[in-house]
């Protein structure tokens, strides 16, 4: 049985048409990349699965039951623009996911559980190369830290379905191969399923193990609002070839700084 299953999915906002008949089945530990054209819905599809929105009509299963409408700890996202809190360090920018789960009234942990949430939330920074910046705050970090520090604030109630939205889109392409392979590496380590909204058809195809396009089958120049998008291409990918492909990056990088 898939993880996710999306069933005769619409979403309208009164006459104009976002989405319509997205049928699809999304396996546990897949990567899939959405692309398309801007306006295409590809945004509206991730707050779906997030649980921000719920279709006009269909149905969203998540291991045969119908998603909750809400954002639970069972999902994580990232989006382009570094939603990290500038008032806390990096240590406790991760540590108050855990604290909101742990005493949602207070939000606040102490004694042992907050000792062993700290413990967590430094593991985590460690895992995404933040070991030894907890006590830094964002302004005072480059946009791949800060993007590095978004991924842990998302990982950190180890979600099963992470969700990103042009997670790498503001980052400059050294430090966007960087985040490819670290985002590969967790993907890999933590189980993940991914579904991950990007324009950039090169990183869709090098991170995947399964491309969807969402587009407009049908257009109508006098009313075009009343056609929405579905996925009209569903790519499955051997994963081999990507994972080789950024190993010889990696090896490219390396290579060009050491020159």
């Amino acid at each position: 049985m898939s993880m996710l299953s999306l069933r005769n999915i619409w979403v309208e906002y009164g006459d104009k048409v976002v989405l319509e008949r997205v049928n699809l089945d999304i396996a546990e530990h897949s990567f899939v990349s959405i692309v398309g054209p801007s306006g295409a819905g590809k945004s509206t599809f991730l707050r779906l699965l997030l649980g921000q929105e719920t279709p006009t009509r269909g149905q969203i299963l998540l291991d045969g039951v119908p998603l909750r409408p809400e954002c639970g700890p069972d999902r994580g996202v990232v989006f382009q623009r570094y939603s990290v809190f500038p008032h806390l360090d990096a240590r406790r920018n991760v540590l108050f996911g855990l604290e909101c789960a742990g005493a949602p009234l207070t939000g606040r942990l102490f004694g042992r559980a907050r000792r062993v949430a700290m413990d967590e939330a430094d593991a985590m920074l460690g895992a995404v190369g933040l070991g030894d910046s907890g006590h830094v705050f964002p302004a005072q970090m480059s946009g791949g830290m800060q993007q590095r520090l978004a991924i842990a604030q998302a990982l950190v109630k180890r979600p099963r379905l992470l969700l990103l939205d042009e997670p790498f889109g503001a980052l400059d392409p050294g430090i966007r191969a960087d985040m490819h392979r670290l985002i590969t590496r967790l993907w890999r380590e933590q189980g993940l399923t991914i579904a991950m909204v990007t324009h950039d058809i090169s990183e869709a195809f090098a991170l995947a193990t399964r491309v969807l396009t969402l587009d407009k089958r049908r257009h109508d120049p006098h009313a075009p609002h009343r056609y929405g998008a579905t996925a009209v291409y569903d790519l499955a990918l051997d994963r081999r070839v990507a994972a080789e492909k950024l190993a010889v990056d990696s090896i490219t990088i390396d290579d060009n700084d050491n020159n």
